[in-house]
């Protein structure tokens, strides 16, 4: 009996085919905002968005939702000791949208 939910079909499928799902979770329309997260919901994040090996790092780290808006791209690259190609990808599509989505619905408010 096969019992697992959407998300896990979907990241196990694209792992199965060499793709990394480089999409963000989207809330209505926007990105979370991860201000108010834990290091578990920073790591749960990057699990489902297809880095189940690089969120470790991110516990590792204890990297949580407000240390994740001041990252830099530099710490992304080489403070959490992961490769680079990741590393790039988790920055480009993931911590760099994620700081611009903050800072615009910090502005607005």
């Amino acid at each position: 009996m096969k019992i697992l939910c959407n998300i896990t079909d979907t990241a196990m499928e694209e792992k199965a085919n060499g793709s990394v799902d480089t999409k963000s979770p989207v809330e209505n329309g926007q990105l979370p905002d991860p201000s108010n997260w834990g290091v578990a919901d920073v790591v749960n994040y990057f699990k489902e968005t297809g880095f189940e090996e690089q969120a470790t790092a991110f516990q590792d780290q204890e990297i949580d939702g407000k240390s994740l808006l001041l990252m830099t791209r530099n710490d992304v690259l080489t403070g959490l000791s992961i490769k680079l190609g990741p590393a790039l990808k988790i920055y480009e599509y993931h911590v760099k949208p994620l700081q611009t989505q903050h800072l615009k619905s910090n502005a607005s408010s």
